[in-house]
């Protein structure tokens, strides 16, 4: 095996654990966009932008309809809320915007719900609120774990061959 072969070898595997980053990242609104609150303190010296999203005319059914008082069950307002917030997600969690204060604002005036609701409920991972993998326009072609795996050893076994 010669330093050719070594040094192709290398760029593989360095090529693969790159692709499995891709392939494992997630999305998660974090606890600090699910508390989502006007603060006093630092917070003033950094003015926030105003969200480019239109959160007045989105419709909040999705969470109204099966999250309901008085008891609201956690697994139906969480996963509510992740159903209408997550294609938000980056949006959301840009903690330069007002984006997550006034998406909640909204979800509390149409739903009526307690300040606090969902980030006393919501908040069980120490991360945020789980959002399920949604293909988006960026992603890569080949970011299917399985797929990449397999182009992975079928691309090192090629380079041992040689």
């Amino acid at each position: 095996m010669g330093l050719n072969s070594l040094n192709l070898t290398f760029f593989f595997l360095l090529f693969f654990f790159l692709l499995s980053g891709f392939a494992f990242s997630t999305h998660i609104i974090s606890n600090a966009a699910l508390e989502a609150r006007e603060t006093i303190g630092r917070s003033l010296l950094q003015a926030r932008t105003e969200c480019d999203e239109d959160f007045q005319q989105k419709n909040y059914t999705i969470i109204t309809s099966r999250c309901k008082g008085p008891k609201y069950p956690r697994d139906s307002c969480c996963n509510a809320l992740s159903d209408f917030a997550c294609p938000f997600v980056e949006k959301i969690n840009n903690e330069s915007t007002n984006c997550a204060s006034t998406m909640f604002s909204y979800i509390n005036l149409y739903g009526k719900y307690p300040p606090g609701l969902f980030a006393n409920l919501c908040t069980k991972d120490k991360e945020g609120l789980l959002c399920p993998e949604a293909p988006d326009s960026g992603a890569m072609p080949f970011a299917q774990p399985a797929l990449l795996l397999l182009t992975s050893a079928f691309l090192v076994t090629l380079s041992h061959l040689r």
